[in-house]
């Protein structure tokens, strides 16, 4: 069988891929979408769980895929999560197995990690943006903290590694955070990330002015901790990594900066991502997509989806153009095409 690659004409080779298995969430978080919700996708429109295994199985065996990150809206809200992650994982590409992770707000992960571990998960991402109460209940609208730490401590528990945090950032809301989750995190060695605010929220309202820059958060944490940037080469990594020096009150370790807007890693980037409805992204911010629900449920070959899903990666632009005179936001939310 013959391998295709998700090679652009920057030279660039997609070997990550982001499943959105649901546009759906139960959680509001100020930056992502209204109080009231959005209005999601029909059943009828969303893969079904045999349909999301096709076109993993795709990206792995034919498309040379190494890495699979199953994302959402909330992908613990598919009940069929457990049986896409075991089917992913018995599957073999050209670089062997596929590492398999998870990006989730941790609402009920705690009842399920070991059923997700025993399918096959290798890692998860948990999203929490701050450690006080007050202030993780208005920025996500749900009074959950507890529920998400319970969830931190069971991924924990369970062997999962790296642990990863992803925080974002939101100025005049949880800056007086950044110190507390570092440390956190530092505490138990899990890998803490940072994330500058994207132009994916609800309505429009992202305002670039009013974002706090991957500098500010790093002027922050110096405020506490001394840094020095780690040499390692960043490769397609999105975090710039921070080393944090140990003394008598806090132990070393990391901390990464995810600078999606004020320092991009486009060049290196080596992703492609499928929304919960079959359509290919080649960037987050993408104002076009590729239908392979429709060669799916036309009858469509194996052959014929790799054909589509690499011939859009062949036109992936250079830049996702977030600093552009004419940079228009993506018509779909962060949820709707998945994180």
């Amino acid at each position: 069988m013959h391998e295709r690659r998700l090679l652009d004409s920057h030279g660039r080779v997609a070997r990550d891929v982001r499943v959105s298995l649901t546009d759906r969430c139960n959680l509001r978080c100020t930056y992502c979408m209204p109080a009231d919700g959005l209005a999601w996708l029909p059943v009828e429109e969303t893969l079904t769980d045999d349909e999301v295994v096709r076109l993993v199985r795709v990206a792995v065996e034919r498309l040379g895929v190494e890495r699979v990150r199953f994302t959402g809206g909330e992908p613990l809200l598919r009940p069929g999560l457990e049986r896409i992650v075991a089917a992913a994982s018995a599957m073999e590409g050209p670089g062997g197995r596929p590492e398999l992770a998870l990006t989730t707000n941790g609402l009920g992960l705690d009842k399920r990690i070991a059923g997700l571990k025993a399918a096959g998960l290798d890692r998860v991402n948990i999203s929490l943006d701050s450690l006080d109460p007050v202030r993780y209940a208005r920025l996500s609208r749900r009074d959950r903290l507890h529920d998400v730490l319970t969830s931190i401590e069971a991924v924990d528990a369970a062997g999962l590694r790296p642990l990863k945090v992803n925080s974002v950032i939101m100025r005049g809301e949880n800056e007086p955070d950044i110190v507390p989750l570092a440390a956190f995190c530092l505490a138990r060695g899990y890998q803490l990330r940072f994330i500058e605010q994207m132009p994916l929220g609800p309505k429009h309202e992202w305002d670039r002015s009013q974002m706090v820059t991957s500098r500010e958060i790093l002027d922050a944490l110096e405020t506490r901790f001394r840094l020095t940037p780690l040499d390692e080469p960043r490769g397609a990594a999105p975090a710039e990594l921070w080393r944090v020096e140990p003394d008598a009150d806090q132990p070393g370790g990391t901390v990464g900066v995810i600078a999606s807007v004020t320092n991009p890693f486009c060049a290196s980037c080596d992703r492609t991502r499928l929304t919960s409805d079959g359509q290919v992204r080649t960037c987050l911010f993408s104002r076009t997509e590729t239908d392979l629900r429709s060669i799916l449920r036309g009858g469509g070959s194996d052959d014929d989806l790799v054909d589509a899903w690499a011939g859009a990666h062949a036109t992936k632009t250079r830049a996702h153009g977030i600093d552009d005179l004419g940079f228009v936001q993506p018509a779909r939310t962060m949820s709707a095409i998945g994180g």
